[in-house]
């Protein structure tokens, strides 16, 4: 066989690995379904430093993107050259977003892929968050990288060859850029309510904009596609005192309801059987409504609300009921999804930081991760039971969510990437 013989069957044989996104890869912030839950069994529970770490791998620089997983890849970004954690502030000229492609069973690095960043950007951003806060998105051909005024990014997934670029707007802020990109068909849905006060689809083929909606306000939570029976489809994204709904196919909205939340919105919507589920604000704040509704639907299809919440972090649904952590005070919450009647409302032991991860459901447990590293591991069920409390030893900040693939755990934090798992 000649080399450019070889060169071919090695494409399609690279290519082979990626003919479809299998239900134990995790394509997409949160996971299949954007729902942060996990069908896998036989999970991890306890680990540490020396107990249950498969590999470590030290990553160039911070980031609070999710990693993304696809075949027995896992790709992921991160920031160096400016404003990086404990380290001098460097210079804007300076700044680039990276996109690492990993081997998922040694942590190997398979292609990296670096990108400067579009001036001027955010002198200085909150809370260490960074410029990696946004996770990617992947489908059978292609990862879609978001990195905030410097737009979206389409990149092959074999080899990391850049397909598309396009711009969604120039705004900055100083809690960054942090919303996560999701696929609608052949659309890539993109909050950019720092950058344009939009939502907007880009043709995932072309990298062009199909449509635009605007009035996406103080929304920092990444869409959700929300099945409904029949086979239709909402986009759901929760803005400053609203939630609000979207056609996939032409932006146009469907409808509206009131939250009675104040301010921005983080928390992404959890959906079931045609019911959202939406919490946030500063004061805390909850409430469910039935899609499939027009024009402004509070009055007829907001279902109840409650005054617990969670600033930060994303919750999960089993089993009829909701669980979250609140960012601050160190309580886990469980909640009746049909009538929002908090179950239990319970101080979790252990020293810890904040809690800005999403929670994350598997094999009847929740998963939540600390800002200091910890991973606090309680049953999904309505009576509180504390079942591990794990320190991976790693003090730098852990903002990303946990990904779930080949029964373990991918945990990132500002310094590494760790597979739990035997």
């Amino acid at each position: 066989m000649n080399r450019a013989a070889a060169l071919v069957v090695s494409a399609m044989i690279s290519t082979a690995c990626f003919a479809e996104v299998v239900p134990g890869d995790w394509p997409q912030f949160r996971g299949p379904g954007a729902q942060g839950a996990s069908a896998e069994k036989g999970l991890p529970v306890t680990w540490s430093q020396a107990e249950n770490v498969a590999w470590k791998v030290d990553l160039p620089g911070p980031g609070s993107s999710t990693p993304v997983i696809v075949g027995k890849r896992i790709f992921l970004t991160c920031y160096t050259g400016y404003n990086v954690p404990r380290q001098d502030q460097g210079s804007p000229e300076n700044l680039k977003r990276h996109v690492l492609c990993l081997d998922r069973d040694s942590g190997k690095t398979i292609w990296e892929k670096s990108f400067k960043a579009e001036l001027p950007e955010q002198p200085k951003i909150r809370d260490e968050h960074g410029y990696a806060s946004n996770t990617p998105v992947a489908d059978d051909k292609r990862l879609y990288c978001f990195f905030g005024k410097s737009g979206v990014v389409a990149l092959d997934l074999v080899d990391g060859r850049e397909a598309w670029r396009a711009p969604v707007g120039n705004g900055l802020n100083g809690w960054g850029s942090g919303a996560s990109l999701v696929l609608a068909g052949d659309k890539v849905i993109v909050n950019a309510s720092v950058e344009s006060s939009s939502l907007i689809a880009l043709d995932k083929n072309t990298g062009k904009e199909a449509w635009r909606a605007g009035g996406i306000k103080e929304a920092w939570n990444t869409p959700v596609v929300v099945n409904l029976p029949g086979g239709a489809s909402e986009i759901v994204v929760p803005i400053m005192q609203k939630i609000l709904a979207f056609d996939p196919a032409t932006g146009k909205q469907l409808w509206s309801c009131d939250t009675d939340i104040r301010w921005y919105m983080v928390p992404c919507v959890l959906a079931n059987e045609g019911v959202v589920y939406c919490i946030g604000g500063r004061s805390g704040g909850a409430l469910a409504v039935k899609a499939g509704g027009r024009a402004d639907v509070t009055g007829s299809h907001r279902l109840w609300t409650g005054t617990k919440g969670s600033n930060v972090s994303s919750p999960v649904f089993h089993d009829g009921h909701i669980y979250w952590m609140n960012e601050n005070n160190r309580t886990a919450y469980c909640a009746e999804a049909k009538t929002g009647k908090v179950v239990y409302e319970q101080h979790v032991g252990g020293r810890f930081t904040q809690v800005y991860a999403p929670a994350l459901l598997a094999d009847g447990k929740v998963y939540y991760t600390t800002r200091d590293g910890k991973i606090i591991v309680v049953a999904a069920t309505p009576k509180f039971e504390q079942l591990a409390f794990n320190d991976l030893g790693d003090r730098s900040t852990f903002n990303a969510g946990i990904a779930v693939s080949g029964g373990k755990l991918f945990i990132r934090s500002d310094r590494a990437l760790y597979c739990v798992g035997k």
